[in-house]
């Protein structure tokens, strides 16, 4: 009995045949159970337990059936992120979020019943935990986390028990890791990095024995690696990054031996890639993105041979689709998006034939969602959500028909949840 595997990451995945023999899967390729069945006999696998990383879900197809003469090995297993069925906008003037239902085929936002809920002081920021039960929002002006519960049906927010924690002096962002137990938040202000832990029932925040680490000066944003091993700060005003590892057990970080990069002037924005191999920086106030590998091993950052990368007015965000071709900036003062197709072998990144694509006034930030179908860019100025189709061969940006999303006033960062 046997099959493949593919889009795993982390460990944790389980198969399982018959409700009773366990097959432990530490990679993607093939696997085989170990216990053979007789010709005739049937068979049912599934998955015993899901990988510990979870933004992927495991799926089994071909999983059952009646065992002929041959061996069966056509069973496949498919990890992947589930659909977005929800988006959430922090919106920094009007101390609230919205909230929205996504449309499964046409990708449009609609606000939901309840279409927005009170935050902190200046929201900036907002993160959802991977299996989407909880939603975090870091209030800059207040110095603390707004925390919610998200219900499964609905995507309605509530306030939990403990709704806020505190930080440190202006977070300016916050980021769920991929295993949803931990949370971390940017503070601007103070320069460190607020560490929590995240109670697994009730979504509350603890911090962490160590809560805070050190950055450099005035630190924007937070990256963690696909495999939750590393993370990246990058800090506008010293225009570095600063690079860490995460403890698995605890997920504390610690300073790599190389603990800063250089980046362009002004980095606002970094992210990484679904793959784990590249990162990418938006640089504010030289109108580049910076590009780097990162080791397999220990995380560290090298600049690829052509580090940087022209883009349009003032960038803000980058995002990169799911499946590791395509990248995408928020061009705060250009009020559009750049387009890039990222090569597979070295990361680099080139203008799409379709360059850049119009959005409202001031895009300060952007998502795509889990499937790579669909992109939303918040419009500081214009209060709304430019909505986007990506083309799947070539990784153009369509405008949605149809009005744009509403949002409160002074909309920055989005989230998408499944």
């Amino acid at each position: 009995m046997g099959g493949t595997v593919s889009g795993l990451l982390g460990t944790g995945l389980v198969l399982q045949d018959n409700a009773a023999d366990d097959l432990i899967i530490a990679a993607n390729g093939s696997f085989s159970f170990t216990t053979p069945l007789a010709s005739g006999a049937s068979y049912a696998i599934t998955v015993k337990s899901q990988p510990k990383i979870l933004t992927r879900v495991c799926t089994v197809s071909n999983g059952s059936g009646t065992v002929a003469a041959a061996a069966v090995v056509n069973v496949v297993v498919t990890c992947a992120a589930p659909a977005a069925r929800f988006a959430y906008v922090a919106n920094s003037g009007g101390n609230t979020v919205s909230a929205y239902t996504i449309d499964a085929t046409s990708g449009a936002l609609s606000p939901m019943v309840v279409p927005t809920v009170a935050t902190g002081a200046f929201p900036d920021s907002v993160a959802v935990d991977p299996t989407g039960r909880f939603a975090y929002v870091a209030n800059a002006d207040s110095g603390t986390v707004s925390a919610y519960t998200v219900d499964g049906t609905s995507g309605a927010l509530s306030p939990m028990a403990v709704p806020t924690v505190a930080t440190g002096n202006r977070p300016y962002s916050v980021t769920v890791d991929p295993t949803g137990r931990f949370a971390y938040a940017v503070n601007a202000g103070s320069n460190t990095v607020s560490a929590f832990t995240i109670d697994n029932t009730s979504g509350v925040l603890s911090p962490m024995a160590v809560p805070t680490v050190a950055t450099e000066t005035n630190p924007q944003s937070f990256a963690v690696d696909p495999t939750g091993r590393f993370a990246y700060v990058a800090n506008y005003l010293s225009s570095t990054l600063s690079a860490y590892t995460i403890d698995a057990t605890s997920g504390a970080l610690s300073p790599m031996a190389v603990p800063t990069v250089a980046t362009g002037t002004g980095p606002i924005h970094v992210t990484v890639d679904p793959t784990g191999r590249f990162a990418y920086v938006a640089n504010a106030s030289d109108n580049t993105v910076s590009a780097y590998t990162i080791d397999a091993t220990s995380g560290a950052l090298s600049p690829m041979p052509v580090p940087t990368v022209a883009t349009g007015a003032r960038p803000y965000q980058v995002a990169v689709d799911p499946t590791g071709r395509f990248a995408y900036v928020a061009d705060a003062n250009g009020n559009a998006v750049s387009a890039y197709t990222i090569d597979g072998t070295t990361g680099a990144l080139s203008p799409m034939a379709v360059p850049m694509v119009a959005t409202g006034g001031a895009p300060y930030s952007l998502a795509v969602d889990p499937t790579g179908r669909f992109a939303y860019a918040p419009n500081i100025d214009a209060l709304t959500v430019s909505a986007f189709t990506i083309d799947a061969t070539s990784g153009v940006l369509t405008p949605m028909a149809g009005p744009a999303a509403v949002t409160g006033f002074g909309p920055l960062g989005i989230a998408l949840s499944r």
